[in-house]
């Protein structure tokens, strides 16, 4: 059966309104590069991701899109990480925007708990809070706040369409290579819960974190082919990717 997700990508197919891109190396101009002295949240060592004595988990059940948008936020800005550690960001001799490497000051689990209740506000300003954030709220969010990430586009998936899924497969692929992160959108036959890939291991498999558990974890492609990504992901159906414009 098809998801709700995947019924808007059918018709939207059908009718001629989505435009299907198979994938292409990503231009260089588009992979942005990052802020002086960068500080990633995330790690690519697998497990638990702590920071500052804290897990770097989602605050609520409504927040797994606040954590994916601060990480990515953090990724590509070392302000982002900065503020959460209780940094000071100076304009250092060498340009605008370099960071005083200062250590996590203590308090970094309130700090990082309130962020995401201010990005999830944030985010959702057109939307029910309770209901978590949509994709295009999450592009959008960054489009606004963090601008070094380079903007972002929802890309619905059809995960009953073999063709779509593989499609969707590559194009996610061919941005992890470049070196974008590229959060996931995943849930049961409605939209539930967003991830974020990070990179691909040497045998294809991508590290994803998965905010509920503060984890990066090893996800087998094959899982979102046959629509079983529960036991790595909390939820079994891919429902959108959220790729570099």
């Amino acid at each position: 059966m098809r998801t709700v997700v995947g019924v808007a990508r059918w018709i939207g197919s059908r009718a001629g309104r989505v435009r299907r891109r198979r994938a292409e190396p990503v231009p260089a101009a588009q992979v942005r590069p990052l802020a002086a002295g960068r500080r990633p949240l995330l790690t690519d060592r697998l497990g638990e991701q702590r920071r500052g004595g804290a897990r770097l988990d989602q605050v609520d059940g409504t927040t797994c899109g606040s954590a994916v948008l601060i990480a990515l936020a953090a990724w590509a800005d070392p302000a982002e990480t900065a503020r959460l550690d209780g940094d000071e960001v100076a304009a250092a001799p060498d340009g605008p925007g370099a960071v005083a490497r200062a250590g996590v000051a203590t308090g970094f689990g309130a700090r990082y708990d309130a962020r995401q209740v201010e990005v999830h506000r944030q985010a959702t300003r057109f939307w029910p809070q309770a209901l978590g954030t949509t994709p295009w709220g999450m592009v959008r969010w960054l489009r606004r706040y963090a601008p070094a990430a380079g903007p972002y586009r929802v890309r619905l998936v059809d995960d009953v369409s073999a063709a779509d899924v593989e499609d969707a497969l590559a194009v996610t692929g061919v941005a992890l290579a470049a070196g974008r992160p590229v959060p996931l959108l995943v849930g049961s036959l409605v939209p539930r819960h967003y991830v974020l890939a990070l990179g691909v291991e040497g045998d294809g498999r991508w590290r994803v974190y998965e905010p509920t558990g503060g984890q990066v974890r090893v996800l087998d492609l094959r899982l979102v082919r046959e629509r079983r990504l529960a036991s790595v992901l909390g939820f079994d159906r891919l429902h959108a990717v959220l790729l570099p414009a």
